[in-house]
């Protein structure tokens, strides 16, 4: 038996009136998770502890078997074994987010913030400007290292857990209420907008009516993580397929094997194929269990995007779960596979939140006879209720 999770992060949602009451799930042309959801137990799960900030990295620390309560130490530290970060005991890891905030107000602090991602801005143009702030910035006390897109890592050498606000928490809103409490934070996140709003890149970003990806933001902070091995616990080896580097960090944390694809870079137009071959190209190689991440559906989340979140889900339904069940069933293989989100990012919140969220299980070799459609509604209503998300993959790993 061969395990699947097929991930689309932050794809639950709420209804919407322009979607005729629906969510982008439930209104998405989703043909292949409509012909295996009348097969499949769908249910309802939550991910998010009581008491803990909905984020990718508690839901998704749940949706492998970690309690969060237990292993979860700061989002950024998980991000930092991914880029490959030395931390020490004492180091405090920060996740340095390049966004673009608005360029009109004199004071920094009167700034509002429009965009957590720059507009899905390339590695390539963000590792330009992240060198420009550090060679600026950067001291024995703080070291900044690149990751993916606007995704980085600020080291704090002994530093503290400060609380830090998520940029997609606050997008439209004032800053300054918003900035670090720590002064030293605040001050380098208000340098980096000085060095940064009128870098080449950024003027050029302008030119062609892109965000221009102008300060640094700090948040997640975290200590070094301990994750106890994922093949120990489940007795089944395990490989991690995503773009984003919180999820290659946990599985680097959990001992599991992170498969690099060409051209995999967490936005909407991500190579969907090249993820779901690499999944089934481990599992033919004797590998038992495959994660394959989307991040997608959340980034249209976040951006507040209806038409695109919609669009990212019809794409992980064709591209990624429909390529999986196709080949590995032309390979004659028998598998489980549980699809779900990590957390709900509605479109009208932009943000997530900590709502139980759907997830829908396929056994090729016992199809189900629920008769159901997958979407958040038929979760609700099924009469299954996981309370502790960590439990699911127990429940994948059952047979």
């Amino acid at each position: 038996m061969k395990y699947i999770i097929v991930l689309g992060d932050g794809m639950a949602d709420e209804p919407l009136e322009e979607l005729g009451d629906k969510t982008c799930l439930a209104y998405a042309k989703t043909p292949v998770m409509d012909k295996l959801a009348p097969l499949s137990e769908i249910g309802l799960v939550k991910t998010i502890p009581d008491g803990m900030k909905p984020g990718s990295d508690t839901a998704n620390l749940a949706v492998l078997g970690y309690d969060p309560k237990k292993y979860y130490s700061g989002r950024s530290p998980l991000e930092a074994l991914s880029i490959g970060v030395p931390m020490k005991d004492t180091d405090i890891a920060i996740r340095c987010n390049i966004v673009t905030i608005s360029e009109e107000e004199d004071v920094f602090e009167e700034k509002t913030i429009i965009d957590h991602s720059s507009d899905e801005i390339s590695t390539e143009d963000a590792a330009v400007l992240l060198k420009a702030v550090s060679d600026k910035l950067q001291s024995e006390t703080y070291q900044f290292y690149v990751g993916t897109s606007y995704r980085h890592c600020l080291i704090w050498d002994k530093g503290e857990v400060v609380e830090l606000t998520p940029p997609h928490d606050v997008l439209g809103q004032t800053i300054g209420r918003y900035l670090p409490e720590d002064a030293n934070l605040r001050e380098m996140m208000k340098k980096s907008y000085g060095i940064l709003k009128d870098h080449p890149i950024n003027l050029e970003r302008k030119r062609q009516g892109k965000n221009p990806a102008n300060c640094c933001w700090f948040w997640g902070a975290g200590t070094k993580p301990m994750l106890s091995s994922f093949t120990k616990k489940n007795h089944k080896t395990g490989v991690m397929i995503s773009a984003v580097d919180l999820l290659k960090g946990i599985a680097i944390g959990a001992g599991m094997k992170v498969i690099k694809v060409e051209g995999a870079n967490g936005g909407l137009h991500t190579n969907y194929e090249g993820k779901a071959d690499a999944a089934v190209q481990a599992l033919k190689d004797g590998f038992d269990f495959a994660y394959i991440h989307v991040e997608a559906p959340d980034e249209m989340g976040h951006q507040g995007s209806a038409g695109r979140k919609i669009e990212s889900i019809e794409y992980l339904d064709e591209r990624v779960i429909g390529r999986v069940v196709s080949k590995l069933e032309e390979a004659g293989m028998d598998f489980r596979l549980l699809v779900m989100p990590d957390h709900p990012t509605p479109i009208c919140k932009r943000t997530h939140t900590a709502d139980p969220i759907p997830y829908m299980l396929y056994d090729s070799t016992e199809p189900g006879t629920q008769g159901l459609l997958y979407n958040e509604e038929t979760g609700k209503n099924s009469g299954i209720y996981i309370e502790n998300g960590y439990t699911l993959i127990d429940r994948l790993f059952e047979k």
